[in-house]
């Protein structure tokens, strides 16, 4: 993908009329990083880099398209592998230990999850890793769109990532999916005590022909399991947390439990705000106005 990404830019550069010195001037680079990218050695471009080449050279985000795939190339081989899966999946089964899929994160959430990563470089790869998240959730409203099954620890729910607004916001587009068609959501409670899956998260993807893959994977490794034996084991593994999670129904009352108690402040105006809203209330009822400390002054009378 990195070679096409860069037969591209030299063939949108060539009918430019841009030398690639030139071109990187334009898109504030050294003409050796237009030559590494044309040659697919070096660095992999960034995606702020992917807009201005795009940009620079008329592309119609052509560029912009092209550069989530140059960016998977940086990952294991294995997690190439199970992203191309996913991408093809009509099924995905997903067990959740401790954060929402990323199917399903908002992108605040997102955002506040990825930055976790003690391995994140800069400000740059985290919005770079963001957009990929984003856009790998497309397919969710695409026409082959896959059904879509999610079993959430409740420590996901009770977890406060990125504070309460986010969390507010994530179990609010949580209610939201579980209403859409094909996709749905339950809570396995704290109360069910210990499992076969509590070292991870576990996902089952079911692909066009049939056949499936397994994936595990915690805090700092992935593993994806092919060979038909061991993913009937996965199979059962999940088939028993979906039978010991909560029905749909009893799930979202969880959910928005959640996010009405524990998340609940979000939500609210702030002290000056509420005050605020009074006064409005209070003049346009003729009830006067508030002082600081909440004392009503009375209005003028009218006249007889």
């Amino acid at each position: 993908m990195a070679a096409l990404f860069g037969s591209r830019v030299r063939r949108l550069r060539t009918a430019a009329g841009l030398t690639q010195a030139e071109l990187g001037a334009c898109t504030h680079v050294v003409s050796t990083r237009i030559t590494q990218i044309e040659r697919a050695s070096g660095a992999k471009p960034t995606l702020e880099l992917a807009r201005a080449l795009d940009a620079a050279l008329g592309a119609d985000d052509l560029l912009v398209e092209l550069w989530p795939y140059v960016y998977r190339e940086a990952f294991p081989d294995w997690s190439r592998k199970f992203i191309a899966y996913s991408e093809r999946a009509v099924t995905i089964r997903q067990y959740a230990a401790h954060v929402v899929p990323g199917l399903l994160q908002t992108e605040d959430y997102a955002r506040a999850v990825l930055s976790l990563d003690a391995l994140l470089d800069d400000d740059e790869q985290l919005e770079e890793r963001v957009t990929v998240r984003m856009t790998r959730q497309e397919r969710l409203s695409s026409p082959d769109r896959p059904e879509l099954g999610v079993i959430l620890d409740e420590a996901v729910l009770r977890r406060p990532i990125g504070g309460d607004a986010v969390m507010r916001k994530q179990l609010a587009r949580l209610l939201d999916a579980a209403g859409e068609r094909r996709i749905t959501v339950q809570v396995l409670p704290f109360d069910q005590g210990g499992h076969e899956a509590m070292g991870g998260s576990l996902t089952i993807l079911t692909l066009p022909n049939d056949s499936e893959v397994a994936y595990t994977e915690g805090a700092d490794y992935g593993q994806l399991v092919e060979e038909p034996v061991n993913v009937s084991r996965y199979k059962v593994i999940y088939d028993r947390l979906r039978a010991a999670a909560l029905p749909p129904l009893m799930s979202l009352d969880m959910i928005r439990s959640a996010m009405e108690g524990n998340y609940r402040a979000s939500n609210l105006p702030s002290r000056s705000e509420r005050r605020r809203l009074a006064q409005e209330q209070l003049q346009q009822s003729g009830g006067g106005r508030l002082r600081g400390g909440g004392r009503r002054v009375p209005g003028r009378r009218p006249g007889p």
